[in-house]
C-alpha cells in the first residue's frame, strides 16, 4: 500500500497507507486529517479539500484539468503546486507522496 505524509500549515506530519484507486482526499477523511474538510464529498464542487503537492511529485500528480482549475480559482493561497486532493488518484507511484494542507479552506 502506497504511504501518503499529510502536513498541515503548522508543519505537523501524519503517514497513513493509503488504497490505491481512492483519492487523497478520501484517504484524508477516512483518517480524520485536520485541515482537508472535503465539504462536497470529493465532487470537485468546491475547493475545501486543497492542498500543496511536493514539488517532487508534481509530474506524477500532474496539472488540474479544466474543472478543477475552475475550483480553485475559489481556494485561498493558490500556488503552482496546488491541487484538489479530490482528484488525485492514489496509485503506487505515489507512494511517498507528502501534501501539506493550506492554513484554512474556504
Amino acid at each position: 500500500m502506497p504511504k501518503i505524509t499529510f502536513v498541515d500549515h503548522a508543519g505537523e506530519e501524519r503517514t497513513i497507507e493509503a488504497t490505491t484507486g481512492e483519492t487523497v482526499m478520501e484517504t484524508a477523511i477516512k483518517n480524520a486529517i485536520p485541515g482537508i474538510d472535503a465539504d462536497c464529498g470529493g465532487a470537485c464542487a468546491c475547493a475545501t479539500c486543497h492542498v500543496y503537492v511536493d514539488v517532487a511529485f508534481m509530474p506524477k500528480v500532474g496539472q488540474p484539468l479544466d474543472m478543477e482549475q475552475s475550483m480553485l480559482d475559489f481556494a485561498e493561497n493558490v500556488q503552482d503546486n496546488s491541487r484538489l486532493s479530490c482528484q488525485i488518484s492514489v496509485s503506487e507511484d505515489l507512494d511517498g507522496l507528502r501534501v501539506t494542507t493550506p492554513e484554512s479552506q474556504h
